[in-house]
Protein backbone atom coordinates (compact mmCIF):
# COMPACT_ATOMS: atom_id res chain seq x y z
CA UNK A 1 0.00 0.00 0.00
CA UNK A 2 1.97 2.96 -1.30
CA UNK A 3 0.45 6.33 -0.51
CA UNK A 4 0.88 8.99 -3.15
CA UNK A 5 2.56 12.11 -1.75
CA UNK A 6 1.00 15.56 -2.02
CA UNK A 7 3.63 16.46 -4.61
CA UNK A 8 2.66 13.45 -6.67
CA UNK A 9 -1.01 14.43 -6.47
CA UNK A 10 -0.09 17.90 -7.76
CA UNK A 11 1.76 16.25 -10.63
CA UNK A 12 -1.35 14.24 -11.43
CA UNK A 13 -3.41 17.46 -11.38
CA UNK A 14 -1.13 18.90 -14.02
CA UNK A 15 -1.09 15.75 -16.13
CA UNK A 16 -4.87 15.44 -16.04
CA UNK A 17 -5.40 18.80 -17.64
CA UNK A 18 -6.32 21.15 -14.80
CA UNK A 19 -3.17 23.14 -15.53
CA UNK A 20 -2.44 21.81 -19.03
CA UNK A 21 -5.72 22.02 -20.93
CA UNK A 22 -4.02 21.48 -24.29
CA UNK A 23 -2.27 18.25 -23.36
CA UNK A 24 -2.23 16.03 -26.48
CA UNK A 25 -4.26 13.16 -25.05
CA UNK A 26 -7.14 11.18 -26.50
CA UNK A 27 -10.52 11.44 -24.82
CA UNK A 28 -10.13 7.97 -23.33
CA UNK A 29 -6.70 8.84 -21.98
CA UNK A 30 -7.95 12.11 -20.45
CA UNK A 31 -10.80 10.18 -18.83
CA UNK A 32 -8.29 7.75 -17.38
CA UNK A 33 -6.05 10.53 -16.06
CA UNK A 34 -8.97 11.92 -14.03
CA UNK A 35 -9.50 8.46 -12.56
CA UNK A 36 -5.81 8.18 -11.67
CA UNK A 37 -6.13 11.37 -9.64
CA UNK A 38 -9.47 10.67 -7.99
CA UNK A 39 -8.65 7.07 -7.06
CA UNK A 40 -5.07 7.67 -5.96
CA UNK A 41 -4.17 6.50 -2.46
CA UNK A 42 -3.72 10.14 -1.47
CA UNK A 43 -7.52 10.58 -1.70
CA UNK A 44 -7.86 7.79 0.89
CA UNK A 45 -11.02 6.41 -0.68
CA UNK A 46 -12.94 9.74 -0.75
CA UNK A 47 -15.11 8.87 2.25
CA UNK A 48 -17.92 11.33 2.94
CA UNK A 49 -16.64 14.07 5.24
CA UNK A 50 -12.98 13.05 4.94
CA UNK A 51 -9.98 15.14 3.99
CA UNK A 52 -9.53 12.94 0.93
CA UNK A 53 -13.07 13.70 -0.23
CA UNK A 54 -12.48 17.42 0.30
CA UNK A 55 -9.32 17.18 -1.84
CA UNK A 56 -11.29 15.39 -4.56
CA UNK A 57 -13.98 18.09 -4.46
CA UNK A 58 -11.28 20.73 -4.89
CA UNK A 59 -9.87 18.87 -7.88
CA UNK A 60 -13.26 18.59 -9.58
CA UNK A 61 -13.98 22.28 -8.92
CA UNK A 62 -10.71 23.28 -10.60
CA UNK A 63 -11.45 21.04 -13.56
CA UNK A 64 -14.95 22.50 -14.02
CA UNK A 65 -13.59 26.04 -13.86
CA UNK A 66 -10.95 25.19 -16.48
CA UNK A 67 -13.76 23.86 -18.71
CA UNK A 68 -15.69 27.15 -18.43
CA UNK A 69 -18.40 25.66 -16.24
CA UNK A 70 -19.65 28.40 -13.91
CA UNK A 71 -20.27 28.27 -10.16
CA UNK A 72 -23.94 28.59 -9.29
CA UNK A 73 -23.93 29.04 -5.52
CA UNK A 74 -22.92 31.82 -3.15
CA UNK A 75 -20.33 29.33 -1.90
CA UNK A 76 -18.86 28.89 -5.39
CA UNK A 77 -18.80 25.35 -6.74
CA UNK A 78 -19.25 23.79 -3.30
CA UNK A 79 -22.62 23.11 -1.68
CA UNK A 80 -21.81 22.35 1.99
CA UNK A 81 -24.03 20.34 4.32
CA UNK A 82 -23.91 19.32 7.98
CA UNK A 83 -24.17 15.64 8.84
CA UNK A 84 -23.70 13.16 11.65
CA UNK A 85 -21.88 9.86 11.43
CA UNK A 86 -23.18 6.85 13.38
CA UNK A 87 -21.20 3.74 14.28
CA UNK A 88 -22.17 0.58 16.16
CA UNK A 89 -19.80 -0.16 19.02
CA UNK A 90 -19.62 -3.93 18.56
CA UNK A 91 -17.89 -4.57 21.90
CA UNK A 92 -20.83 -2.96 23.70
CA UNK A 93 -23.61 -4.37 21.51
CA UNK A 94 -25.29 -7.77 21.65
CA UNK A 95 -27.80 -9.72 19.54
CA UNK A 96 -29.40 -13.09 20.31
CA UNK A 97 -32.35 -15.34 19.54
CA UNK A 98 -34.42 -16.45 22.52
CA UNK A 99 -36.18 -19.77 21.94
CA UNK A 100 -37.77 -22.18 24.43
CA UNK A 101 -36.40 -20.21 27.34
CA UNK A 102 -32.84 -20.44 26.02
CA UNK A 103 -30.75 -17.53 24.80
CA UNK A 104 -28.78 -18.30 21.65
CA UNK A 105 -26.16 -15.56 21.13
CA UNK A 106 -25.43 -14.51 17.53
CA UNK A 107 -21.90 -13.51 16.57
CA UNK A 108 -21.60 -10.12 14.92
CA UNK A 109 -19.63 -10.43 11.73
CA UNK A 110 -20.26 -14.19 11.48
CA UNK A 111 -24.00 -14.76 11.96
CA UNK A 112 -25.32 -11.28 11.47
CA UNK A 113 -24.42 -7.61 11.06
CA UNK A 114 -26.31 -4.90 12.92
CA UNK A 115 -27.06 -1.68 11.04
CA UNK A 116 -26.21 1.72 12.46
CA UNK A 117 -28.84 3.28 10.16
CA UNK A 118 -31.69 1.98 12.33
CA UNK A 119 -32.07 2.32 16.09
CA UNK A 120 -30.41 4.17 18.93
CA UNK A 121 -28.50 3.17 22.03
CA UNK A 122 -30.84 0.94 24.02
CA UNK A 123 -32.46 -2.50 24.04
CA UNK A 124 -35.02 -4.42 21.99
CA UNK A 125 -36.86 -7.60 22.99
CA UNK A 126 -39.51 -8.51 20.42
CA UNK A 127 -41.17 -11.46 18.66
CA UNK A 128 -40.24 -12.31 15.07
CA UNK A 129 -42.49 -12.79 12.05
CA UNK A 130 -41.44 -13.86 8.54
CA UNK A 131 -43.16 -11.65 5.94
CA UNK A 132 -41.95 -13.05 2.63
CA UNK A 133 -40.35 -10.28 0.57
CA UNK A 134 -41.75 -7.61 2.87
CA UNK A 135 -43.29 -5.66 -0.01
CA UNK A 136 -46.56 -3.76 -0.10
CA UNK A 137 -47.39 -2.69 -3.67
CA UNK A 138 -51.07 -1.72 -3.82
CA UNK A 139 -50.85 -0.81 -7.51
CA UNK A 140 -50.01 -4.41 -8.36
CA UNK A 141 -52.28 -6.09 -5.83
CA UNK A 142 -49.33 -7.36 -3.80
CA UNK A 143 -49.26 -7.01 0.00
CA UNK A 144 -47.00 -9.23 2.09
CA UNK A 145 -48.39 -7.63 5.27
CA UNK A 146 -52.07 -8.34 4.67
CA UNK A 147 -53.68 -9.93 7.71
CA UNK A 148 -50.51 -9.78 9.81
CA UNK A 149 -50.26 -8.13 13.21
CA UNK A 150 -46.83 -6.50 13.21
CA UNK A 151 -47.23 -4.17 16.18
CA UNK A 152 -44.21 -4.40 18.46
CA UNK A 153 -42.59 -7.08 16.30
CA UNK A 154 -39.41 -7.45 14.24
CA UNK A 155 -40.10 -8.49 10.64
CA UNK A 156 -37.85 -10.96 8.84
CA UNK A 157 -37.84 -10.67 5.04
CA UNK A 158 -36.12 -12.25 2.07
CA UNK A 159 -34.21 -10.15 -0.45
CA UNK A 160 -35.96 -9.95 -3.83
CA UNK A 161 -39.53 -9.81 -5.09
CA UNK A 162 -42.10 -11.40 -7.41
CA UNK A 163 -41.04 -11.69 -11.05
CA UNK A 164 -44.40 -10.41 -12.35
CA UNK A 165 -43.86 -6.92 -10.92
CA UNK A 166 -41.91 -4.57 -13.23
CA UNK A 167 -38.36 -3.85 -12.11
CA UNK A 168 -38.63 -0.06 -11.57
CA UNK A 169 -41.82 -0.36 -9.47
CA UNK A 170 -40.41 -3.28 -7.47
CA UNK A 171 -37.23 -1.28 -6.95
CA UNK A 172 -39.17 1.74 -5.70
CA UNK A 173 -41.07 -0.25 -3.07
CA UNK A 174 -37.88 -2.13 -2.11
CA UNK A 175 -36.10 1.13 -1.25
CA UNK A 176 -35.46 1.73 2.43
CA UNK A 177 -37.48 4.94 2.35
CA UNK A 178 -40.60 3.05 1.30
CA UNK A 179 -39.95 -0.08 3.37
CA UNK A 180 -39.36 1.77 6.62
CA UNK A 181 -42.42 3.96 6.14
CA UNK A 182 -44.67 0.90 5.66
CA UNK A 183 -43.15 -0.92 8.64
CA UNK A 184 -43.50 2.07 10.93
CA UNK A 185 -47.16 2.48 9.95
CA UNK A 186 -47.73 -1.19 10.77
CA UNK A 187 -46.12 -0.75 14.19
CA UNK A 188 -43.04 -2.93 13.57
CA UNK A 189 -39.99 -2.10 15.67
CA UNK A 190 -37.28 -3.64 13.51
CA UNK A 191 -36.30 -5.46 10.32
CA UNK A 192 -34.00 -8.40 9.59
CA UNK A 193 -32.95 -9.03 5.98
CA UNK A 194 -32.17 -12.54 4.76
CA UNK A 195 -29.82 -12.61 1.78
CA UNK A 196 -30.94 -14.42 -1.35
CA UNK A 197 -27.90 -16.35 -2.68
CA UNK A 198 -28.99 -15.70 -6.27
CA UNK A 199 -28.82 -11.94 -5.69
CA UNK A 200 -25.57 -11.66 -3.75
CA UNK A 201 -23.18 -8.97 -5.00
CA UNK A 202 -20.53 -9.18 -2.28
CA UNK A 203 -18.90 -12.03 -0.38
CA UNK A 204 -20.05 -12.01 3.26
CA UNK A 205 -16.64 -10.79 4.44
CA UNK A 206 -16.97 -7.60 2.38
CA UNK A 207 -20.56 -7.12 3.52
CA UNK A 208 -19.22 -7.18 7.08
CA UNK A 209 -16.43 -4.74 6.23
CA UNK A 210 -18.94 -2.35 4.63
CA UNK A 211 -21.29 -2.60 7.61
CA UNK A 212 -18.49 -1.56 9.95
CA UNK A 213 -18.07 1.75 8.16
CA UNK A 214 -20.04 4.51 9.88
CA UNK A 215 -23.41 5.39 8.44
CA UNK A 216 -24.29 9.04 7.98
CA UNK A 217 -27.48 11.02 8.50
CA UNK A 218 -28.43 14.68 8.16
CA UNK A 219 -28.38 16.92 11.20
CA UNK A 220 -31.68 18.33 9.90
CA UNK A 221 -34.18 15.61 10.90
CA UNK A 222 -36.63 16.69 8.20
CA UNK A 223 -34.22 15.29 5.60
CA UNK A 224 -33.90 11.84 7.19
CA UNK A 225 -36.58 9.61 5.70
CA UNK A 226 -35.11 6.09 5.94
CA UNK A 227 -34.80 5.62 9.70
CA UNK A 228 -37.01 5.29 12.74
CA UNK A 229 -36.96 1.56 13.55
CA UNK A 230 -35.34 0.32 16.74
CA UNK A 231 -33.14 -2.30 15.08
CA UNK A 232 -31.99 -3.40 11.63
CA UNK A 233 -29.78 -6.35 10.70
CA UNK A 234 -28.54 -8.46 7.77
CA UNK A 235 -28.10 -12.22 8.16
CA UNK A 236 -25.26 -14.29 6.71
CA UNK A 237 -26.91 -16.53 4.11
CA UNK A 238 -24.89 -19.47 5.40
CA UNK A 239 -26.41 -19.03 8.89
CA UNK A 240 -30.00 -18.23 7.90
CA UNK A 241 -31.49 -21.57 8.96
CA UNK A 242 -30.85 -20.62 12.61
CA UNK A 243 -33.78 -18.22 12.35
CA UNK A 244 -36.16 -20.96 11.14
CA UNK A 245 -35.49 -23.66 13.74
CA UNK A 246 -38.87 -25.01 14.88
CA UNK A 247 -40.75 -22.91 12.28
CA UNK A 248 -43.38 -24.28 9.85
CA UNK A 249 -40.90 -23.92 6.95
CA UNK A 250 -37.13 -24.17 6.59
CA UNK A 251 -35.01 -21.50 5.00
CA UNK A 252 -34.26 -23.90 2.14
CA UNK A 253 -38.00 -24.35 1.49
CA UNK A 254 -38.51 -20.59 1.39
CA UNK A 255 -35.61 -20.20 -1.07
CA UNK A 256 -36.96 -22.97 -3.29
CA UNK A 257 -40.33 -21.21 -3.50
CA UNK A 258 -38.64 -17.88 -4.27
CA UNK A 259 -36.46 -19.35 -7.01
CA UNK A 260 -39.53 -21.03 -8.56
CA UNK A 261 -41.35 -17.66 -8.35
CA UNK A 262 -44.05 -19.16 -6.13
CA UNK A 263 -45.85 -17.18 -3.39
CA UNK A 264 -43.95 -17.11 -0.11
CA UNK A 265 -45.65 -18.11 3.15
CA UNK A 266 -45.90 -15.74 6.09
CA UNK A 267 -45.66 -17.05 9.62
CA UNK A 268 -44.59 -16.33 13.17
CA UNK A 269 -41.09 -17.54 14.00
CA UNK A 270 -40.82 -19.43 17.32
CA UNK A 271 -38.16 -17.04 18.62
CA UNK A 272 -37.77 -13.58 20.03
CA UNK A 273 -35.00 -11.19 19.06
CA UNK A 274 -33.08 -9.66 21.91
CA UNK A 275 -30.71 -6.80 21.09
CA UNK A 276 -28.57 -4.35 23.01
CA UNK A 277 -27.31 -1.46 20.88
CA UNK A 278 -24.58 1.05 21.60
CA UNK A 279 -24.18 3.69 18.89
CA UNK A 280 -21.54 6.41 18.79
CA UNK A 281 -22.23 9.60 16.87
CA UNK A 282 -20.15 12.60 15.85
CA UNK A 283 -20.66 15.71 13.70
CA UNK A 284 -19.48 15.67 10.10
CA UNK A 285 -19.34 18.09 7.18
CA UNK A 286 -19.24 17.39 3.49
CA UNK A 287 -20.19 19.06 0.21
CA UNK A 288 -21.54 18.58 -3.28
CA UNK A 289 -19.77 20.11 -6.27
CA UNK A 290 -22.21 21.98 -8.53
CA UNK A 291 -21.62 24.00 -11.71
CA UNK A 292 -23.57 25.19 -14.71
CA UNK A 293 -22.83 25.58 -18.40
CA UNK A 294 -25.30 28.32 -19.37
CA UNK A 295 -27.58 27.58 -22.31
CA UNK A 296 -27.30 29.52 -25.56
CA UNK A 297 -31.04 30.19 -25.96
CA UNK A 298 -32.32 33.14 -23.93
CA UNK A 299 -35.59 31.37 -23.14
CA UNK A 300 -34.62 27.70 -22.91
CA UNK A 301 -31.52 28.55 -20.86
CA UNK A 302 -33.87 28.87 -17.88
CA UNK A 303 -34.30 25.09 -18.01
CA UNK A 304 -31.61 22.57 -17.10
CA UNK A 305 -30.39 19.15 -18.14
CA UNK A 306 -28.72 17.62 -15.07
CA UNK A 307 -25.66 15.38 -15.35
CA UNK A 308 -24.98 13.68 -12.01
CA UNK A 309 -22.44 11.29 -10.52
CA UNK A 310 -21.30 10.58 -6.98
CA UNK A 311 -17.82 11.69 -6.01
CA UNK A 312 -17.61 9.81 -2.71
CA UNK A 313 -16.56 6.24 -2.04
CA UNK A 314 -16.15 4.26 1.21
CA UNK A 315 -12.76 5.44 2.46
CA UNK A 316 -10.43 3.33 4.59
CA UNK A 317 -11.63 -0.01 5.96
CA UNK A 318 -10.71 -3.58 6.79
CA UNK A 319 -7.47 -4.65 5.11
CA UNK A 320 -7.60 -7.01 2.14
CA UNK A 321 -4.20 -8.45 1.19
CA UNK A 322 -2.61 -5.70 3.29
CA UNK A 323 -4.46 -2.82 1.56
CA UNK A 324 -6.93 -0.71 3.58
CA UNK A 325 -7.67 2.03 1.03
CA UNK A 326 -10.87 1.46 -0.96
CA UNK A 327 -9.90 3.59 -3.95
CA UNK A 328 -13.18 3.54 -5.90
CA UNK A 329 -11.80 3.77 -9.44
CA UNK A 330 -14.91 2.39 -11.14
CA UNK A 331 -17.13 3.30 -8.18
CA UNK A 332 -17.34 6.10 -9.02
CA UNK A 333 -14.27 8.02 -10.19
CA UNK A 334 -15.16 6.63 -13.62
CA UNK A 335 -18.52 8.43 -13.67
CA UNK A 336 -17.10 11.72 -12.40
CA UNK A 337 -14.32 11.56 -14.99
CA UNK A 338 -16.85 10.91 -17.76
CA UNK A 339 -18.90 13.98 -16.80
CA UNK A 340 -15.76 16.12 -16.86
CA UNK A 341 -15.08 14.91 -20.39
CA UNK A 342 -18.68 15.59 -21.42
CA UNK A 343 -18.17 19.15 -20.15
CA UNK A 344 -15.04 19.37 -22.32
CA UNK A 345 -16.91 18.10 -25.38
CA UNK A 346 -19.79 20.56 -24.86
CA UNK A 347 -17.36 23.45 -24.48
CA UNK A 348 -15.51 22.55 -27.67
CA UNK A 349 -18.50 22.03 -29.94
CA UNK A 350 -19.41 24.87 -32.32
CA UNK A 351 -23.06 25.22 -31.28
CA UNK A 352 -23.63 25.29 -27.54
CA UNK A 353 -26.65 23.54 -25.97
CA UNK A 354 -29.80 25.67 -25.90
CA UNK A 355 -30.80 24.61 -22.40
CA UNK A 356 -28.34 25.00 -19.56
CA UNK A 357 -26.46 21.95 -18.34
CA UNK A 358 -26.00 21.37 -14.60
CA UNK A 359 -23.03 19.30 -13.44
CA UNK A 360 -23.81 17.82 -10.03
CA UNK A 361 -21.09 15.75 -8.34
CA UNK A 362 -22.54 14.60 -5.05
CA UNK A 363 -21.33 13.34 -1.72
CA UNK A 364 -22.80 10.61 0.47
CA UNK A 365 -24.20 8.31 -2.22
CA UNK A 366 -22.61 5.37 -0.46
CA UNK A 367 -24.31 6.48 2.77
CA UNK A 368 -27.82 6.49 1.30
CA UNK A 369 -27.99 9.02 -1.59
CA UNK A 370 -27.43 11.88 0.85
CA UNK A 371 -25.81 14.43 -1.47
CA UNK A 372 -28.43 14.14 -4.19
CA UNK A 373 -31.20 14.22 -1.58
CA UNK A 374 -29.72 17.45 -0.22
CA UNK A 375 -29.32 18.93 -3.70
CA UNK A 376 -32.97 18.44 -4.67
CA UNK A 377 -34.11 19.59 -1.20
CA UNK A 378 -31.96 22.74 -1.31
CA UNK A 379 -31.74 23.32 -5.08
CA UNK A 380 -29.86 26.33 -6.47
CA UNK A 381 -32.49 26.52 -9.24
CA UNK A 382 -36.13 25.35 -9.02
CA UNK A 383 -36.47 21.58 -9.33
CA UNK A 384 -39.34 22.24 -11.75
CA UNK A 385 -36.80 23.81 -14.14
CA UNK A 386 -34.75 20.57 -14.25
CA UNK A 387 -36.04 18.76 -17.33
CA UNK A 388 -34.01 15.53 -17.03
CA UNK A 389 -31.28 13.82 -15.04
CA UNK A 390 -28.65 11.57 -16.61
CA UNK A 391 -26.82 9.72 -13.86
CA UNK A 392 -23.53 7.80 -13.97
CA UNK A 393 -22.45 5.35 -11.29
CA UNK A 394 -20.11 2.48 -12.20
CA UNK A 395 -21.05 2.56 -15.87
CA UNK A 396 -18.57 -0.31 -16.23
CA UNK A 397 -16.48 0.21 -19.43
CA UNK A 398 -14.90 -3.22 -19.30
CA UNK A 399 -15.66 -4.21 -22.88
CA UNK A 400 -16.37 -2.36 -26.18
CA UNK A 401 -19.34 -0.01 -26.07
CA UNK A 402 -21.82 -1.64 -28.42
CA UNK A 403 -24.87 -1.79 -26.15
CA UNK A 404 -26.37 0.31 -23.35
CA UNK A 405 -28.78 -0.35 -20.51
CA UNK A 406 -30.66 2.84 -19.63
CA UNK A 407 -32.60 2.22 -16.44
CA UNK A 408 -35.86 4.17 -16.62
CA UNK A 409 -36.13 4.10 -20.42
CA UNK A 410 -39.72 2.80 -20.35
CA UNK A 411 -40.92 5.45 -17.91
CA UNK A 412 -40.62 8.72 -19.84
CA UNK A 413 -40.31 10.33 -23.26
CA UNK A 414 -36.53 10.22 -22.81
CA UNK A 415 -36.88 6.91 -24.66
CA UNK A 416 -37.18 8.84 -27.95
CA UNK A 417 -33.80 10.67 -27.89
CA UNK A 418 -32.26 7.51 -26.42
CA UNK A 419 -33.41 5.46 -29.42
CA UNK A 420 -32.34 8.15 -31.91
CA UNK A 421 -28.87 8.68 -30.47
CA UNK A 422 -28.25 4.96 -30.03
CA UNK A 423 -29.30 4.22 -33.62
CA UNK A 424 -27.11 7.01 -34.96
CA UNK A 425 -24.09 5.67 -33.08
CA UNK A 426 -24.73 1.99 -33.74
CA UNK A 427 -25.46 1.16 -30.10
CA UNK A 428 -28.12 -1.38 -29.07
CA UNK A 429 -30.50 -0.44 -26.26
CA UNK A 430 -31.02 -3.47 -24.01
CA UNK A 431 -33.50 -4.26 -21.25
CA UNK A 432 -32.36 -4.45 -17.63
CA UNK A 433 -30.75 -7.92 -17.45
CA UNK A 434 -31.09 -8.18 -13.64
CA UNK A 435 -34.22 -6.35 -12.42
CA UNK A 436 -33.99 -7.87 -8.93
CA UNK A 437 -30.82 -5.87 -8.24
CA UNK A 438 -33.07 -2.80 -7.88
CA UNK A 439 -30.57 -0.51 -9.61
CA UNK A 440 -33.27 1.97 -10.57
CA UNK A 441 -33.41 3.23 -6.96
CA UNK A 442 -29.86 2.50 -5.83
CA UNK A 443 -28.08 5.56 -7.18
CA UNK A 444 -28.58 9.29 -7.28
CA UNK A 445 -31.12 9.42 -10.12
CA UNK A 446 -33.66 8.19 -7.55
CA UNK A 447 -33.46 11.48 -5.63
CA UNK A 448 -34.36 13.34 -8.82
CA UNK A 449 -37.11 10.84 -9.71
CA UNK A 450 -38.78 11.32 -6.32
CA UNK A 451 -38.90 15.05 -7.08
CA UNK A 452 -40.58 14.45 -10.44
CA UNK A 453 -37.56 14.79 -12.74
CA UNK A 454 -37.46 12.17 -15.57
CA UNK A 455 -34.17 10.31 -15.37
CA UNK A 456 -31.97 7.69 -17.00
CA UNK A 457 -29.23 5.69 -15.32
CA UNK A 458 -26.66 4.30 -17.77
CA UNK A 459 -24.58 1.10 -17.83
CA UNK A 460 -22.63 -0.69 -20.53
CA UNK A 461 -25.11 -3.25 -21.84
CA UNK A 462 -24.98 -7.00 -21.53
CA UNK A 463 -27.42 -9.89 -21.83
CA UNK A 464 -27.94 -12.62 -19.20
CA UNK A 465 -25.28 -15.35 -19.21
CA UNK A 466 -23.18 -13.59 -21.88
CA UNK A 467 -19.40 -13.29 -21.61
CA UNK A 468 -19.88 -9.66 -20.59
CA UNK A 469 -22.28 -10.73 -17.85
CA UNK A 470 -19.75 -13.25 -16.55
CA UNK A 471 -17.03 -10.57 -16.60
CA UNK A 472 -19.26 -8.21 -14.65
CA UNK A 473 -20.13 -10.88 -12.07
CA UNK A 474 -16.44 -11.60 -11.64
CA UNK A 475 -15.76 -7.90 -11.16
CA UNK A 476 -18.42 -7.69 -8.46
CA UNK A 477 -16.98 -10.68 -6.63
CA UNK A 478 -13.38 -9.46 -6.79
CA UNK A 479 -13.45 -5.67 -6.87
CA UNK A 480 -16.81 -4.14 -5.85
CA UNK A 481 -16.29 -2.18 -2.60
CA UNK A 482 -12.82 -3.68 -2.30
CA UNK A 483 -9.36 -2.06 -2.23
CA UNK A 484 -8.68 -3.68 -5.61
CA UNK A 485 -11.11 -1.26 -7.31
CA UNK A 486 -8.08 0.79 -8.31
CA UNK A 487 -6.25 1.66 -11.53
CA UNK A 488 -3.94 -1.33 -11.42
CA UNK A 489 -6.13 -4.40 -10.99
CA UNK A 490 -9.02 -4.46 -13.44
CA UNK A 491 -9.78 -4.56 -17.17
CA UNK A 492 -10.83 -1.25 -18.73
CA UNK A 493 -11.71 -0.40 -22.34
CA UNK A 494 -10.64 3.22 -22.75
CA UNK A 495 -11.91 3.41 -26.31
CA UNK A 496 -15.25 2.07 -25.10
CA UNK A 497 -15.33 4.76 -22.40
CA UNK A 498 -14.60 7.42 -25.03
CA UNK A 499 -17.44 6.15 -27.24
CA UNK A 500 -19.76 6.27 -24.24
CA UNK A 501 -18.73 9.86 -23.46
CA UNK A 502 -19.59 10.76 -27.08
CA UNK A 503 -22.94 8.98 -26.61
CA UNK A 504 -23.74 10.87 -23.39
CA UNK A 505 -22.71 14.17 -24.97
CA UNK A 506 -25.14 13.50 -27.83
CA UNK A 507 -27.90 12.61 -25.36
CA UNK A 508 -27.28 15.85 -23.49
CA UNK A 509 -27.44 17.88 -26.71
CA UNK A 510 -30.59 16.09 -27.89
CA UNK A 511 -32.53 16.92 -24.72
CA UNK A 512 -31.02 20.37 -24.30
CA UNK A 513 -31.97 21.38 -27.86
CA UNK A 514 -35.42 19.76 -28.11
CA UNK A 515 -38.34 22.21 -28.36
CA UNK A 516 -40.31 20.29 -25.71
CA UNK A 517 -39.10 19.15 -22.32
CA UNK A 518 -39.24 15.42 -21.47
CA UNK A 519 -42.22 14.15 -19.49
CA UNK A 520 -43.25 10.98 -17.69
CA UNK A 521 -45.32 8.54 -19.73
CA UNK A 522 -49.02 8.55 -18.89
CA UNK A 523 -48.82 4.92 -17.74
CA UNK A 524 -45.66 5.36 -15.66
CA UNK A 525 -45.91 4.69 -11.94
CA UNK A 526 -43.50 7.60 -11.42
CA UNK A 527 -45.83 10.13 -13.01
CA UNK A 528 -47.23 10.65 -9.50
CA UNK A 529 -44.03 12.46 -8.51
CA UNK A 530 -44.25 15.01 -11.34
CA UNK A 531 -44.41 18.63 -10.24
CA UNK A 532 -46.46 21.35 -11.94
CA UNK A 533 -44.19 23.38 -14.21
CA UNK A 534 -44.48 26.63 -16.05
CA UNK A 535 -43.91 25.79 -19.69
CA UNK A 536 -41.08 27.73 -21.27
CA UNK A 537 -42.24 28.77 -24.75
CA UNK A 538 -40.12 27.49 -27.58
CA UNK A 539 -37.65 29.98 -28.98
CA UNK A 540 -38.27 31.38 -32.44
CA UNK A 541 -36.08 29.75 -35.11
Amino acid sequence: MNRTSCAAVLALFVASGAFAADAPLSQGDRWWKHIEVLSSDAMEGRDTGSKGYETAAGYVSKELAALEVKPLLKTGFLQPMTLRSRRIVEAKSRIALVRGGQTLPLVQGEDVMLSARQGDTGTVDAPLVFVGYGLSIPEKGHDDFAGLDLKGKVVVLLQGGPANIPGPIKSHFSSWTERVEVLKRAGAVGVVVLQNPKLLELPWERTVAASRNPTVIFTDPSLNDAGGLKVGAVVNVARSQKWFEGAPHTFEEVLALAHADQPLPKFELPSRLKVKLTIESRPLKSMNVVGVMPGSDKVLAKEYVVLSAHLDHVGIGDAVKGDRIYNGAMDNASGVAALLEVARALREQKEKPKRSVLFVLVTGEEKGLLGSKYFVSRPPVPVSSMVADFNLDMFMPHWPFTAVVAHGKDESTLSAPLAEVAARQGVRVLADPEPDRNLFVRSDQYSFIREGVPALFFKFGYTPDSNEHKLFKQWLAEHYHAPSDDVAQQPVDREGAARFITFLTAMTNAVADAPDRPRWNDDSFFLRFAKPVTTVPAAKP
